[in-house]
């Protein structure tokens, strides 16, 4: 039974030991220079449990209670119908989980992509907040930031 077990955990040999330090080398330094994508929303940090994800496409999608919460929005679920309804100054968005179909104070519009869920918060693309809610809504990839902005005096919404 030993010279069996012996054959499975021979010792590793010297090349096996350098590329496995060298993968690990890589793999920290990747690591320790990526950093997390900022949000700012009115020029104010806002801080989030499930950080935006974003993909090398530049789809960039962001937690609906964190933005809808610093927006000064009203966000409402129906666990029943599976619906989420976030309101602010009048616009209504409501949409649903997985679903690209959204709608905005009852006129339907097509998101690109659907909304998901990620450790219980639902992310939502960035373009679906600065279309539904009316205001300005940047990524930069180079900075690794998100701003959103609402429109003041002079500053019209982007779409």
């Amino acid at each position: 039974m030993m010279r069996r077990l012996a054959r499975w955990y021979a010792p590793l040999g010297w090349r096996t030991i350098v590329l496995i330090a060298i993968v690990a080398l890589f793999a920290s330094a990747f690591l320790a220079f990526s950093r997390p994508v900022e949000m700012l929303v009115d020029g104010e940090r806002v801080d989030s449990d499930v950080p935006p994800v974003t993909t090398e496409t530049d789809h960039v999608y962001v937690p609906l209670r964190s933005v809808a919460d610093a927006l000064g929005a009203e966000m409402q679920t129906d666990a029943k119908a599976g619906k989420i309804y976030v309101t602010l100054d009048g616009e209504t968005l409501s949409l649903r989980i997985g679903d690209r179909r959204a709608f905005v104070n009852g006129m339907p519009f097509t998101l690109r992509r659907a909304p998901f869920v990620v450790r219980g918060r639902v992310m939502v693309p960035l373009d679906a907040v600065a279309r539904s809610l009316k205001v300005r809504a940047e990524y930069d990839q180079r900075a690794a930031k998100i701003e959103v902005d609402t429109p003041g005096i002079g500053m019209a919404p982007r779409q």
